[in-house]
């Protein structure tokens, strides 16, 4: 765990702090361990199998202290040019200069301007579909036009007209251009395909009497009921799976789809809340070894029972063992402990559209690359590990409690170096109550088990056979 400086040095503002603190969370954040953490000397092999059980020992991550604004520099640097600019503005003539860090280095940061977007989407289900590895020109057009009426219902009173031009041209849309949408869907899945697109037609023309009544209250229900049929449709668009996992990780447990996983949580000494479910969306698609990885420890019943190990504001996080020495899951019967490789998919993928493995974006030099999952939304899941070591993840995941102030959208220092494999859609709430101690009391796939594949537990065995029945005695009839 990183430890914080109590007040800020001289010479640097509450902000230049805030950043330092929040950078060495970040950088802390791993797999917690019950002792100090030994920094790996291994070189980083591509691999999926199980390893010894680690001992736990390791380095703790301490701030310097003796350049406060060089270490503010490279935290600055990896958080985004909005916090580099915050540094540049505690030392103008400084920040760029400390611990012989000269003017080139500035070069890059400011470079780094063209990579960020200016309204990064921070919806769970947004970012979900936007994930979608879906191509059609129609319905994703469709989809953003729906989209941007949540920028009209931030207008006080309601900007009617953005929102009746959005409904007005995805019904025509929908309309004209049918047949290139559904000839974009998969032919096992076409007949679900053609009820979303009628459901669709069908919505959007309700909507258009919801917004001829001007009626505010129910214009984002009436939305966000069309953007769940968009995204059933673009799920129907999905043939197969879109690329090949590459071995030695492709027998691992892979999740090759979604699946839909439902976390109970018992809260303990709350006035407000005994129980809470949150309802979870793994995204095989883009993280087939994370997720499925997760999804397996699920179905095996590794996290009921399992307390909450971390809430500090910046992360929830679980998902150690209780045996001691232990940092992750240790396989009942090889007796060694299960490690996945970092998994990232980039935006801009590469021939073979396979995520990049076993390293971080910043080792490959994908330095402006945003990854297709990011962390942009309250509740984003991902695997925590050594930060030394990519490849170190096993069952200790976390939740991103994004707060915009602090982590803004697509300038945060995760995106990248952390592997996304989940949102949470429902009852996102709970982990604004959720403390150390606090109960997972079951974890369960609700929807989507089928498209988990190389599973670890072998299925239960099939139950004996009923015994046989007597022949009936013949009964006369009267």
């Amino acid at each position: 765990r990183a430890t914080y400086p109590k007040a800020a040095p001289d010479g640097e503002s509450s902000m230049a702090s805030t950043i330092v603190s929040f950078a060495g969370s970040a950088a802390a954040l791993g797999t917690s361990t019950s002792s100090r953490r030994r920094r790996s000397s291994a070189p980083r092999t591509a691999r999926w199998a199980p390893r010894a059980a680690s001992s736990g020992d390791g380095d703790e991550v301490e701030h310097p202290t003796r350049a406060p604004l060089a270490f503010l520099t490279a935290a600055a640097r990896n958080f985004g040019v909005a916090l580099a600019a915050s540094a540049i503005v505690v030392a103008p003539s400084a920040a760029f200069i400390a611990d012989g860090v000269g003017a080139a280095a500035a070069a890059p940061v400011i470079g780094d301007l063209s990579s960020l977007a200016a309204n990064p989407v921070q919806n769970p289900r947004a970012l979900l579909r936007n994930a979608l590895p879906v191509k059609n020109k129609e319905i994703r057009e469709v989809q953003r036009r729906l989209e941007s009426i949540s920028d009209d219902l931030r207008v006080p009173g309601v900007r009617f007209s953005g929102v009746e031009e959005s409904v007005n041209k995805s019904s025509k849309i929908v309309t004209n251009d049918a047949a290139k949408i559904l000839a974009a869907v998969s032919p096992a899945k076409m007949a679900d395909g053609k009820a979303a697109l009628a459901e669709i037609a069908q919505q959007l023309e309700e909507f258009k009497i919801i917004v001829a009544q001007k009626d505010k209250q129910e214009v984002p229900v009436a939305q966000q009921k069309v953007l769940a049929l968009v995204g059933r449709l673009e799920e129907d668009m999905v043939v197969g799976f879109p690329f090949q996992v590459p071995p030695p990780y492709d027998t691992a447990p892979l999740l090759k789809g979604r699946a839909t996983v439902e976390m109970e949580i018992k809260i303990k000494n709350n006035v407000n809340v005994d129980t809470g479910v949150m309802t979870i969306i793994l995204d095989g698609f883009n993280a087939p070894v994370t997720s499925g990885n997760f999804a397996d420890l699920v179905d095996r019943g590794f996290y009921d029972g399992m307390e909450i190990q971390r809430s500090d504001g910046f992360v929830v996080q679980s998902g150690k063992p209780s045996a001691k020495g232990a940092d992750g899951f240790v396989d009942p019967q090889t007796k060694l402990e299960r490690t996945i490789p970092l998994e990232i998919m980039p935006e801009k993928k590469d021939k073979d559209g396979v995520p990049v493995y076993d390293f971080t974006f910043e080792d490959v030099g994908k330095y402006r690359d945003e990854p297709v999952l990011p962390f942009n939304a309250f509740g984003t899941m991902a695997m925590a590990r050594r930060e030394s070591e990519p490849n170190s993840a096993s069952s200790q995941f976390f939740f991103l409690l994004k707060e915009s102030e602090l982590t803004p959208s697509g300038t945060n220092i995760l995106d990248g170096r952390y592997a996304v494999f989940a949102y949470v859609i429902d009852g996102v709430e709970l982990l604004r109550e959720v403390k150390a101690g606090d109960v997972i009391t079951s974890v369960k796939i609700v929807a989507g088990a089928e498209n988990l594949v190389n599973k670890s537990r072998a299925p239960p065995p099939a139950p004996p056979p009923p015994p046989p029945v007597e022949a009936l005695a013949d009964v006369e009839v009267v």
